[in-house]
Parts: structure tokens; sequence; C-alpha cells
């Protein structure tokens, strides 16, 4: 499935509007302005909460915890690596054993999602659009969308230098 992220321009905080590849709006992403731990919430259309991000106060390196909202529940915590050469590396650390992890240009929107047996989860890129700050996510069948989607925005979030959480 192809989604589109597009950031609202006009938002305090920071937001999106997420597409699928018919066009058709499946998610909202919502960041509250000025708060301590960089909230957002991730909904779908009609409102439900489907995940709640925040960033940890005490880390080494930015690192984001996404929890799942529902009776499944769950954190996934996704961490940024500071010690790499040449390359953006984040850590999608999910429960049990299946981890992935995003490498490539992430300031660009150049990268992708590879699991522990190295296949692609998931591909973001820019390169499909001409617009300013809206780009693809492609992601492979059998995998948690919402997850992916969500640990796309906590990238975006670390990655970019006129924002305020680097």
């Amino acid at each position: 499935m192809r989604y589109t992220m597009k950031q609202k321009l006009l938002c305090l905080g920071d937001g999106y509007t997420i597409t699928d590849e018919n066009g058709n709006n499946r998610f909202i992403v919502d960041g509250a302005a000025f708060t301590i731990r960089d909230s957002t919430s991730f909904r779908d259309m009609a409102g439900n909460e489907l995940c709640h991000i925040h960033r940890r106060l005490l880390s080494l390196g930015p690192t984001y915890e996404i929890r799942r909202a529902g009776p499944a529940g769950g954190v996934t915590t996704v961490h940024k690596h500071i010690f790499t050469l040449l390359k953006c590396r984040f850590t999608v650390d999910v429960p049990g054993p299946n981890d992935i992890e995003a490498t490539g240009n992430l300031t660009d929107h150049e990268y992708t999602f590879r699991d522990t047996d190295d296949q692609i989860v998931a591909t973001v890129s820019k390169r499909w659009f001409k617009v300013r700050d809206t780009y693809g996510v492609d992601i492979a069948p059998n995998q948690d969308d919402v997850l992916i989607l969500a640990a796309t925005v906590v990238i975006d979030l670390c990655c970019h230098g006129d924002r305020r959480n680097n």
C-alpha cells in the first residue's frame, strides 16, 4: 500500500494528513505545539486515537515511544543512532523479536525500513512528489501500516533542522 504524507502548513506543532494510493484521507497526525515531550496523536478519520507518540525526556540521542491504543496496546521505541558514519540510522524496537531498522538519506526522505531478515518492509521517498513537505511511504503487504507510518513521523520529527527537537 502506498500512502502520501503531507505536512500541514498552517498548524501549531507538527501535523500531517495521510492519504492512501487512491487519494482517500486515511489518517491525521496532530502534534501539540510547545510541549516538553513533543506529544503527537495519530488518529483515524473518525477521530479515534490509534497511537500516541511522545519523546522520552532522558535518553542518549532522540528516542520516542509509540503507544498503541486499544486492548492490544503495546509500546514501540524508536531510537536514533548517534554514532554512525555517512548515514542516519534508526531502530524501531517493536514488542517481540522483529525489530525494524530505517537507513538511508533520512533528511531528504529517501530511506528504507528493513526487518531483522534484511527484507524491505517499507520505502519512503520524496522523489515521487514536487510539492514541498509531501512524500510517499510504500509499505509491503502484511505489515503494520500504522506502526510504519508512526515511525516515519518520528523520523521526520528527528531529522529536520527547522524543527524544535533535533
